[in-house]
């Protein structure tokens, strides 16, 4: 026993300890109502953990193009999503216990951390199977067979715990059935889409990261589904499937409509291209100049027609809207004129003075470029702080329109479209580092969707006031200043192999917590009822500033999550 506790402790790097230190703070405050869950995370946990540590002292997912440098991140990939959905779960099942929100919003958000779950629990089961057939040519050790037969029994105890704990709380058989197969279609469509990602983008994710982005994208247009089959029924999984029943805002429905629409056009778009091409001969130059033009116009009247034909009748159809969606966002706009276009101002004035300084520096000056990144950063910082607090609303908008910018441009380079796709592709490689590929850019998109996830997920009842700011204040401050301070006086290294350093990491959580001790009066200035205890925060921003010192994977999109459940606790 000794012997296996000193090898399993020498499996336990700083990230895995770190997520393990993550984890164990949320089941720790787990009330006893939302038990079964908590065991069913931790099952998830321990699963994940043997296969993380499994595929990197082992090649047998090597036939996964993953990023280079990345660790295989299985752990922190498989559990972040549950583990913040069972952190805002404790933070409604307080709303819930003091009258101050209904059981059917819980209820509904139980159903969304099993759908996740199971999302997760599904891809882990394609790995260990993928682990297993890659091994049939070559007899495995011995340590590999323990990890793979108890990561396996974690899986079924797993299945067996979400069994119990839906049929429980469902009123027949026939409730707790169609739940299950719920589940069991996001596990699928889960599986499915992390194949996709992992062989159409070689070398732009770890598996860690293509199991994060792909269980919350199966999440995200699940819920859109459900919802959508709810208003086309009437009745049709309204209270017993999937109780996705909070009313969702006009805001809402635009911004998943948004993503939606661009997500699926490059399917579109293709099958029209190549209908097109197979009918066009492209022999000589001239018609290649003209097919040039002719896909550039195919691609943007294609783009126009889905977006403003196809996805606002989605929109109506889902939601009551009084006239075009576009029409109500230029209504919403301007029933607070002043404000927002004001700080509409303020922003196109922030990004044209702070882009065009930062491109001409990246091609002449000799500065890290990791450095010049972190500007972005601090540029977040001054733009989402100011709108989070006096207009949520509209920067919730605003953020879906970002990230419905940020789609399409990449869209447009990855296709080479005439004629802006060179000019983006040159202007996006000038912000590049270690973490892009030459297929995807994928920086800016982590750094919009670090600060606005925690904000969009916070909607409805919060009682943690710095929870929508965890995403601004992680990576606008805190990495920033960790980055900064850790390259310019960092010595002591966090490990041998690292680039991390002790100094940085204190610098960021200092920063971090020095910003929390000016923001928490100026929030309370504005209305709000501070319920933050410093103990908590401290081990908050602690956590997830030792995350992003030990951490392969791509900061950005980890750490705003984790700081995010830990502050709802």
């Amino acid at each position: 026993m000794a012997a296996m506790a000193m090898a399993m402790a020498g499996m336990i790097n700083g990230e895995r300890a770190v997520v393990v230190l993550f984890i164990t703070r949320v089941l720790f405050s787990l009330p006893f109502s939302l038990l079964s869950h908590g065991v069913a995370l931790s099952l998830l946990a321990l699963s994940a953990l043997s296969l993380d540590i499994l595929a990197d002292s082992s090649t047998s997912l090597s036939q996964f193009s993953t990023r280079p440098g990345a660790s295989s991140g299985i752990l922190l990939g498989a559990v972040t999503l549950p583990a913040v959905f069972i952190s805002k779960m404790i933070q409604l099942s307080r709303a819930v216990s003091l009258h101050q929100a209904a059981i059917e919003e819980l209820e509904s958000l139980t159903m969304q951390y099993w759908a996740a779950s199971a999302s997760c629990l599904c891809v882990l089961i394609f790995l260990c199977i993928t682990i297993r057939r890659s091994s049939e040519n070559m007899p495995p050790p011995s340590r590999s067979i323990w990890h793979a037969k108890f990561s396996l029994s974690c899986m079924v105890l797993h299945t067996a715990v979400c069994c119990v704990t839906l049929g429980t709380f469902s009123l027949t058989s026939f409730d707790t059935a169609l739940k299950l197969l719920w589940m069991l279609c996001h596990g699928l469509a889960a599986v499915k889409l992390i194949q996709h990602v992992l062989r159409t983008f070689p070398s732009c994710a770890s598996i860690g990261e293509a199991c994060l982005v792909t269980s919350g994208l199966v999440l995200y247009f699940g819920d859109m589904l459900a919802y959508t089959i709810e208003k086309v029924s009437g009745f049709f999984m309204k209270s017993e499937v999937v109780q996705y029943g909070s009313k969702r805002s006009e805001i809402s429905i635009i911004i998943q409509g948004l993503l939606l629409g661009l997500l699926l056009f490059p399917m579109a778009f293709k099958f029209v291209l190549r209908m097109w091409e197979f009918s066009l001969s492209t022999a000589r130059s001239e018609v290649r100049t003209n097919n040039e033009i002719w896909r550039s116009v195919i691609f943007f009247s294609s783009l126009g027609f889905i977006m403003i034909v196809i996805i606002p009748s989605w929109m109506q159809l889902v939601q009551d809207f009084h006239m075009h969606p576009l029409l109500w966002v230029l209504s919403f706009i301007f029933s607070e004129p002043f404000k927002r276009l004001s700080l509409c101002a303020y922003w196109i004035c922030v990004i044209f003075v702070s882009v065009l300084r930062f491109y001409n520096i990246s091609k002449n000056s000799k500065i890290e470029r990791i450095l010049l990144r972190k500007y972005y950063h601090l540029m977040a910082v001054s733009m989402f702080v100011p709108a989070l607090i006096f207009q949520p609303e509209f920067l919730d908008l605003s953020f879906g329109a970002a990230l419905a910018v940020f789609l399409a441009l990449e869209i447009i380079r990855v296709w080479r479209i005439w004629p802006l796709g060179q000019s983006v592709d040159k202007f996006m490689n000038a912000f590049t580092d270690h973490r892009d590929s030459d297929l995807l850019i994928v920086s800016h998109f982590s750094l919009l969707l670090g600060c606005a996830l925690p904000i969009w997920i916070s909607s409805g009842y919060n009682d943690r006031p710095l929870a929508p700011f965890s995403g601004i204040l992680s990576l606008g401050i805190g990495d920033t200043m960790a980055s900064v301070v850790g390259y310019k006086y960092g010595v002591l290294r966090w490990s041998k192999t690292g680039k991390k350093t002790i100094e940085g990491t204190a610098a960021g959580i200092t920063s971090v917590l020095a910003a929390c001790s000016v923001l928490l009066p100026l929030l309370a200035s504005t209305g709000y009822i501070l319920t933050e205890h410093w103990c908590s925060l401290l081990l908050a921003v602690t956590v997830s500033g030792m995350l992003e010192a030990y951490t392969a994977q791509l900061d950005n999109a980890f750490i705003p999550l984790v700081f995010y459940s830990l502050l709802c606790l």
